[in-house]
């Protein structure tokens, strides 16, 4: 029987089994593009061929690759860390366990920076950079600007130069520390950083996804506003005159995080919505 299976066939077996597993039911779900993502990844061909080649018949050795990856896919373990990759802005990044896989609503950090800073000069700071997204779409952007990028972890830094290598991007430098710890002495036009905002008791931390990205990536501890809050109060020190500050954070955290930034002597501070809706950036102007 599996040798008789045609693209379509497999498509529609796999995307019903996604339907009906634990990690379908989150809301993000997307059980057809997951199976096509899976199939085009263990074929080795582009989304487009599945559907325009629907009567092909996989060898029975790639159908059982396939079904191998949908059954972790199913039990929880996400597409980018079974294919290997995510597309994030322009680019294709290399995703492992040991980074946060890049969301669209990151986006949205990216857009800030280039409407606010509009020169193609500049220094810039992304602080937590994980595959090395936020940092290297600037750079694709603007080639011009000097990015330099911290992580406490050296297994994240490792995908974020092997990142920054393959998409021929050498505007980056990493650095290994917390924070602002590598940073000492040294001020930027714009500050970027999508922090850990979720609470370890948060009942979103039981998603079967979030079970296989680092946890340090996703939580702060107990005090979800605790990194948010760290990197607001070290900022004035490493902002150039009239440098801004620009946060990712959960979509009921603007208010807090506004509180945060007009505390700390920012101006213009102003939330800006995501896709959904959900209040996701905010920013503000150093004095």
């Amino acid at each position: 029987m599996t040798a008789n299976l045609t693209v379509a066939g497999l498509l529609e077996e796999a995307a019903e089994r996604l339907r009906a597993s634990i990690a379908a039911r989150e809301p993000s779900a997307t059980p057809e593009l997951d199976a096509q993502l899976l199939l085009a990844h263990v074929l080795a061909v582009p989304r487009t061929r599945l559907k325009s080649h629907p009567e092909e018949r996989p060898h029975p050795s790639r159908i059982e690759e396939y079904r191998r990856l949908l059954a972790r896919h199913a039990a929880g373990e996400p597409v980018a860390y079974l294919t290997g990759y995510r597309h994030f802005w322009s680019l294709r990044l290399a995703v492992t366990p040991a980074v946060l896989i890049p969301r669209p609503e990151t986006e949205l950090l990216v857009e800030r920076a280039l409407a606010l800073h509009p020169a193609t000069e500049g220094r810039v700071a992304d602080l937590g950079t994980g595959s090395g997204a936020l940092a290297l779409a600037l750079a694709s952007e603007r080639p011009g600007w000097r990015l330099i990028a911290t992580d406490v972890s050296e297994e994240a830094l490792a995908v974020a130069r092997a990142n920054a290598t393959s998409l021929a991007l050498a505007g980056v430098e990493f650095r290994r520390g917390d924070w602002y710890e590598p940073l000492a002495g040294e001020r930027f036009d714009l500050i970027v950083s999508n922090p850990p905002y979720v609470a370890a008791d948060d009942p979103a931390m039981t998603a079967p996804a979030l079970a296989h990205e680092p946890r340090a990536a996703l939580t702060p501890g107990l005090e979800a506003l605790a990194s948010l809050r760290e990197i607001v109060r070290g900022a004035p020190a490493h902002l150039a005159r009239a440098g801004w500050l620009l946060l990712e954070h959960g979509a009921t955290q603007g208010t807090d995080v506004r509180e945060a930034l007009v505390l700390a002597g920012f101006r213009y501070v102003r939330s800006h919505p995501d896709l959904a809706g959900h209040e996701r950036v905010t920013e503000g102007q150093a004095s």
